[in-house]
């Protein structure tokens, strides 16, 4: 049959949240190579012609000359009739595994097909590669993209399954639970995996939610705006400056707005260096291309932005720029024009889904909370209540902020609002995404507060949901500003999110031991339980991240697999606690009659329940001294530190000195509970 252009455009994924156990869907890894479609076409009897096309269109065939051939000889013993076919390049290390597309870069290049070439054989000097089949779009004069993925994905099978091409593979697929799929990627350090509606069907040239990435580590592309100049012995340039583009409504608008990331200067070798300089210099221009010139200790050198690469990196930061990018390779195959930030957009999904652990929420800039502070400055000196405009068309009542909440401090509501503003770039990924139980101080810290855990009449601005399908209960759901603001308008003091988020709602994401000293009990003490704490998870593995509490004790934070119920994190957790309350019996005890602790720190595990809460980082607590639930590293805590240290008033000063140390938290590989069972 003959085939139009459109069929030579793959379906594209959306990064979505995707429930990883549900059994309309069906899982694949994640190749990290180059998309690309193969075409098969018959030339007279008994011979075919391959060409393979990239997703923007443009022949791939003569790059890899090894694929095409594997191909020609599968289609010469299998095919009877043309084929279109797609899948993804990917490099092969030295064991004949899929590696990292940084190892394709020698073959990007080559343009001119003359490169030697046989079947299963390679160009010479090239990394080997090979092309992994994941859906048949035709095959013969049936065009399948109208049936369903399962009906695809078995007549692809059927034409894949049999071949011992180290070339060709049918891609690994599993249906239902693809948990063991994204364990394995996390262990690997892979990119993640693909989640594809079963029932599917092959929408051309489409991006869809029917398929969606779920990433592990943090990659995408990116423009080069530009270069500096290499320091001292270093060649060709020092760094790369790297940017996205803002989204608009037409192609014309996004185009006005190249938005800084980023420079990044790692992961080149010297011959890489040379050849990405080649390609930049005749494309050097005279004006930045970026809508705000990006700052830079080196001469800055301007291109057209035409040239994309992709590269890898820890986390956005607040203020929109990448933490420790790393250059992976040149990309030829992406339109320079639809490179923009990649975020994850939430979903509701069934029990047993896993959302990455890094919140790609966007954050807050610094410009609008300065403009927020002083706006509320202003409202508090008024003595009147008045709307807060959040920009955006946004805007939430705030009243009493001249209130005393903290008498002995002389710190009003309005305080209160100002310190969650400053710490809002910090506190709100900590919050994304989890129900929020408010303890509530409408008349100050000296007098006696309610709980609210359900929402009736919240304003529009807001975000709240039914927290289980099973109950007609609505909680607001934490993790933007409004939302975050509102609370602190109705007086709850902390911030009390719980352990699981929304899209997984039995499941914990970390499991904490809660240090609460018994009265007049000195905070070293705490520290020092703290410590064996520590200890024990180094034995296990397992990692801990500590905290004050704001008040007088300390929290001790695990994280857990994806996919962990919450009696296993409990469970995790009173196990340790009892290993050190049986070696250190007069310091530290897990009785939960008050009465019989002493003057001993007690090891709570009880809030490791579904819809119970701790005071999250970075939250403001009801203590007389306005304290805050401060991360501390364990150095600080070897070192030991007074927990009267961390208030209001200090900690946005610590936060520009230190960062986010609780960001650890967020990547941190889960504990492997079964060690605690040996």
């Amino acid at each position: 049959m003959a085939h139009t252009r459109d069929i030579l455009r793959p379906m594209l994924a959306t990064l979505k949240d995707a429930p990883l156990a549900d059994p309309r869907f069906v899982y694949e890894p994640k190749y990290d190579g180059i998309r690309a479609i193969a075409e098969i076409q018959p030339e007279g009897r008994s011979s075919y012609r391959v060409r393979l096309w990239s997703r923007l269109g443009n022949e791939k065939t003569t790059q890899f000359p090894e694929i095409a051939d594997a191909l020609l000889a599968w289609a010469q013993k299998r095919l009877k009739g043309p084929a279109v076919v797609d899948g993804e390049i990917v490099a092969l290390d030295s064991d004949g595994n899929p590696t990292g597309f940084q190892q394709l870069q020698k073959h990007i290049h080559v343009r001119d097909g003359g490169a030697p070439r046989g079947l299963g054989g390679r160009a010479k000097g090239r990394p080997s590669a090979a092309f992994i089949v994941f859906d048949l779009l035709t095959y013969g004069r049936t065009d399948l993209r109208g049936k369903p993925l399962t009906e695809r994905r078995a007549a692809l099978a059927k034409l894949f399954g049999r071949s011992r091409s180290t070339r060709l593979r049918l891609a690994e697929q599993v249906r239902g639970d693809g948990r063991g799929m994204y364990a394995r990627a996390v262990t690997a350090g892979a990119e993640g995996l693909v989640a594809k509606l079963a029932d599917s069907r092959y929408q051309s040239g489409k991006r869809s939610s029917d398929w969606r990435k779920v990433k592990v580590t943090r990659q995408q592309e990116f423009v080069v705006g530009g270069w500096t100049e290499g320091r001292q012995s270093r060649a060709h340039f020092g760094a790369l400056l790297l940017g996205v583009y803002e989204p608009g409504t037409t192609k014309a608008q996004s185009r006005r707005h190249l938005i800084y990331a980023g420079h990044v200067g790692t992961g080149f070798n010297e011959r890489e260096l040379a050849r990405v300089m080649t390609l930049l210099r005749p494309l050097e221009i005279d004006i930045s291309p970026f809508t705000e010139p990006p700052p830079s200790n080196e001469r800055p050198h301007w291109v057209k932005p035409q040239l994309v690469v992709q590269a890898r990196f820890t986390e956005w930061t607040t203020d929109g720029r990448l933490r420790h990018p790393v250059y992976l390779g040149l990309r030829d195959d992406k339109n320079p024009h639809e490179v923009v930030r990649e975020t994850s957009a939430s979903a509701s999904a069934p029990s047993g889904s896993v959302k990455t652990r890094v919140a790609d929420a966007p954050l807050p800039d610094q410009a609008t909370l300065s403009r927020l502070i002083t706006q509320l400055e202003v409202i508090e000196e008024s003595r009147k209540d008045s709307v807060l405009d959040l920009g955006n068309g946004q805007h939430v009542k705030v009243t009493n902020l001249h209130k005393i909440f903290w008498p002995r401090r002389t710190l009003t509501k309005g305080d209160l609002l100002r310190y969650y503003v400053e710490v809002a770039p910090y506190i709100l990924p900590v919050l994304a995404d989890r129900p929020l139980v408010m303890k509530r101080y409408p008349d100050g810290v000296e007098a006696k507060p309610f709980y609210q855990h359900q929402i009736t009449h919240p304003p529009p601005v807001a975000r709240v949901e039914r927290v289980s399908a099973n109950e007609n209960r609505r909680q607001l759901i934490g993790g933007d500003l409004p939302t975050l603001l509102y609370t602190i308008q109705l007086a709850a003091i902390s911030q009390d999110p719980w352990f699981s988020r929304q899209q997984s709602i039995d499941q914990a994401d970390y499991a904490a031991l809660d240090l609460d000293p018994a009265p007049d009990t000195p905070f070293a003490r705490v520290l020092d339980v703290a410590r064996w704490i520590r200890d024990e998870l180094d034995a296990l593995g397992a990692v801990g991240f500590p905290k004050t509490s704001g008040a007088d004790g300390m929290h001790i934070y695990v994280p857990l697999p994806p996919g962990t119920p919450y009696e296993a994190g409990q469970l995790f957790c009173q196990i340790v606690a009892e290993i050190v309350s049986g070696k250190h019996p007069g310091q530290a005890t897990t009785e939960r009659k008050v009465k019989a602790r002493g003057r001993r720190v007690y090891i709570d595990c009880l809030q490791n329940g579904i819809g119970k809460t701790l005071a999250s980082a970075y939250s403001a607590r009801s203590s007389d001294d306005a304290g805050v639930s401060t991360p501390l590293t364990w150095k600080e805590v070897d070192h030991g530190v007074r927990r009267e240290d961390f208030t209001i008033q200090t900690v946005p000063t610590r936060l520009r000195a230190v960062g986010d140390l609780w960001a650890g938290l967020r990547h941190a590989k889960g504990v492997d509970l079964s060690r605690a069972l040996l």
